[in-house]
Formats: C-alpha cells, structure tokens, sequence
C-alpha cells in the first residue's frame, strides 16, 4: 500500500460497501452492535433492489454498486475515493511520471471542480490555467451534478482531440478556453543557475523520479558553478504533492538529522514518525523555498520540515492547506480504494490541514516595475563643492543648491534616466529569492572575513 500526498485529481470516487463487509472493517468500525449493522446493510439491500427493479433507465449492477460505494466515500472527504480498474492503472502510470490528458490537477469544490494547479509544460500550462480557478462546464455542458470521477472522465481523450473548458476566476467574467489533449510527461524536477551563483532548482511533483531528479540536478548545479556556489532556491510553487516516500527524502536530502514528518492516524499505535538522515547535499549553504497557494501536501511537508528546522526561508504566499494522507489500498480485480488513513504534522507539531503553511516573507505574485529616479543634481554638481581628495572644489554647474532641477518627460517616452517606470515582466517571486539569497550570502561572507 502506498501512502499518497496529493491532490486528488486523476481519478476520485468512492468504496466501502466491502470494506465494512470485511472482517477488518468491521473490527475498525468499532461497533458492539452488530445487529444494528446488519439492519443498516439490510436497508441499502432493499433500497438497491428497489432502484434495480424500478428506475425508469435499466442500471448494471456494477453501475450502481459503484456508485453507492462512491457516494459513501466522497462524504466522508474530498480525497477519499474508490478507483476501478482503469482509473487505478491511470493513477499508477501518473506516479511513475507519464500518462494522458490536458495536464491539471483538480479537486471538487462547490459543486464544480476547481484547479489546484497546472502541470508544467502542459496543455493546462500553456493555456494559462491557474491555480484556484473553478472549471464550470465541459464543452458547454454544466459539471454540477457530476462526481469529480465523472468530470475527469469527461475532461480525458485522445491524445490530439479538443475540448473547451468555462472558467470562473475572481475578479473576471466567465471566459472559455480551448485545449488539445496530450501525453504528459512529468520531469519532475528542473535546473538551472541564476545570476552566476545561485542555484535554482524547480520540482513540479512528486513522483517517483523526483528524488533521483532532486539529486541530479545539485549535481548538476555543484559541477557549474563550483567553488563559487552561494545558495540555492527550491521553487514548489504549483506543486499538488504526490508520494510520501518522495517528500521525505526531498527534505532528507537538506537535512543533516531530526524528524522531517509524523503522522497520526485514528489508533495511537499507528503513529509513525520519519527522521532524517546524515549528509545536507548542499552541504549547509542557503536554501530559499518559494511557495504559493498552488503548493499542496507533499510541498507543503517539505516546506514545513526546513522551515521548523530553519533550514530554509520559505517566500511567497500561503499555501494550499492539505494536511492529509491517502493510503492505496488495492482491491484485487477490482481496482483500489484512496481512503485518507491520517494527518500529518511538521516537525514542530503543526498540523497544516485548512491552515497552510505561511510563509516567512509574505512576497505576493505581481509584475513589478523598476523606476528610475528622476535626473537630480548631486553633491559633486553644486557650486563650490569639496572635493573627495580634500584640496580645492568641485562643481561649476549654476543653479540653487536648494532647488534641484527636474526634467520633465513626455507621457510614452522610452525609458532613460529622464523617463518613468519601465515594466518587467520578471518572476518578481523569484527575484525577491534572488536578492534574498545575495543578502544572506553578503551577510556570511563578511562574517567570514
């Protein structure tokens, strides 16, 4: 069984008429009163024969078996599910990092689905999908009334076809978007060096090549840069999570011992707690964490871990809040149930569920703007000025020293020193790491000295 962190997405539904059938569940459920259990499965007995016999379209048996397990597990949370066969070999190719579809991570919220976040390089990416957008309808047709399974069915197809998504985003009208189906390949993790001495290291999920990824990619940075590698920054913005066993040794990875990760299930014994091991890869150089609100359960872990140890300076907005763990359990022949068996808890015993984890630099995701100053006179332009070597003056320009001349600039003029703001279109997050990073790197170096 495997214990799984992310999102759920792919494919949610429900099961548990087995499951409270089975000598296990029952002992699980807790109840002395097996009479009255059996009462209770003699009604949905009835109500079964009753739908089976007298709706008014003919349903299979397995048709509705399905969806009275589905409904069952749905209410007990968002991330409990039941998988038949195809959806679970779906889930199973998805964590191995390869599989079919536009790209996006959803769960069920309002009765309509809402996007996590988009997977890089994707069709949802490429599209400009965003984190906490509300997808409304499927090629025109309304998705209230459908299960979160029945929507990603909808949403899956041929690698090539086109389907048009209505989106709901705060602070706009409804709009459409059109999208072609695709492979998606996950590379989890992604590298490269900024601004000569930083590395920057982007992880996109959790599957199970991240932590040989996470590995590469520092080797990758040290034989760049070399001697002269300051920090790091680890960008886990939009990332939905995914496999437990990964997000511990992502964490493990820049940690040299103490508990990454517990969690707790609903019998004390079943706690379990995970430490890390000897050896920071990085060997103890600054680490910036940036998250937002696309960063869920997997990141979060990882961001919670070197943020109660300070290891790390986790920047940027707070994140998602799922602070749950779903076991895989496989039910031979017929798929597998997703039943959230626990909560975690950072190192430090907080447990993020709803809550999130809030960064220690609040830094907003926004186009900023550098503005140059307006052309003002200096000490060196005043008449009579001292100068720096302390003999004679500086400075024959005539004018007020009180009164410092302004340029005035004509409104569209291209930038210069006279001009206004100029617009970056940079990641203003990762900018604000960036500086950060230097900041801190200053700092040591002089310490040093």
């Amino acid at each position: 069984m495997k214990r799984y962190l992310g999102v759920a997405a792919i494919a949610l539904g429900a099961t548990a008429f087995a499951f409270l059938s089975s000598p296990t569940g029952a002992q699980q459920s807790g109840s002395a009163n097996t009479s009255e259990t059996y009462r209770q499965l003699n009604l949905f007995g009835e109500v079964f024969e009753r739908v089976r016999a007298d709706f008014v379209e003919k349903q299979t048996d397995e048709e509705l078996i399905e969806a009275a397990i589905n409904g069952m597990l749905t209410a007990l949370d968002p991330h409990s599910g039941f998988m038949n066969a195809k959806t679970f070999r779906d889930m199973q190719v998805q964590t191995r990092g390869e599989f079919g579809g536009l790209g996006i991570e959803v769960t069920m919220e309002q009765g309509f689905v809402k996007v996590v976040s988009p997977i890089d390089d994707t069709p949802a990416a490429r599209a400009g999908l965003r984190p906490n957008d509300f997808i409304t309808h499927l090629n025109g047709e309304q998705i209230q009334g459908l299960t979160l399974n029945e929507a990603v069915e909808k949403m899956r197809g041929p690698v090539g076809s086109s389907i048009t998504l209505t989106i709901r985003r705060e602070g706009r009208e409804a709009f459409d978007v059109s999208l072609k189906r695709d492979v998606v390949r996950i590379q989890s993790v992604r590298s490269r060096v900024e601004a000569k001495n930083f590395g920057y290291i982007r992880i996109t999920t959790f599957n199970e090549q991240t932590d040989a990824g996470l590995k590469r990619a520092i080797e990758s940075i040290k034989k760049e840069v070399g001697a002269n590698l300051k920090g790091y920054i680890i960008d886990l913005r939009n990332n939905p999570g995914g496999l437990l066993d990964q997000a511990v040794a992502v964490s493990d990875a820049f940690l040299e011992k103490g508990e990454i990760v517990s969690t707790r299930g609903r019998r004390t014994e079943d706690a379990t707690r995970y430490n890390a091991k000897a050896g920071d890869l990085t060997d103890g150089l600054p680490l910036v964490v940036l998250i937002n609100a696309g960063s869920a359960s997997a990141s979060e872990i990882v961001a919670g871990a070197l943020q109660d140890h300070r290891r790390a300076v986790v920047l940027g907005t707070k994140s998602f809040g799922k602070g749950s763990v779903q076991t895989i359990i496989p039910l031979p022949g017929n798929g597998a149930i997703r039943l959230t068996t626990a909560r975690y808890y950072t190192p430090s015993g907080r447990s993020i569920q709803a809550k999130g984890i809030e960064p220690d630099i609040d830094v907003p995701a926004q186009r900023f703007e550098t503005v140059e100053e307006t052309k003002r006179r200096r000490e060196g332009d005043l008449r009579g000025a001292l100068s720096n070597s302390g003999q004679g003056r500086v400075g024959t320009t005539p004018g007020s020293s009180e009164t410092p001349a302004t340029t005035p600039t004509a409104p569209g003029a291209a930038p210069t020193a006279e001009a206004g703001p100029q617009v970056s279109s940079e990641d203003y997050q990762l900018a604000r790491a960036l500086d950060l990073l230097r900041g801190i790197a200053l700092y040591q170096q002089r310490v040093v000295n």
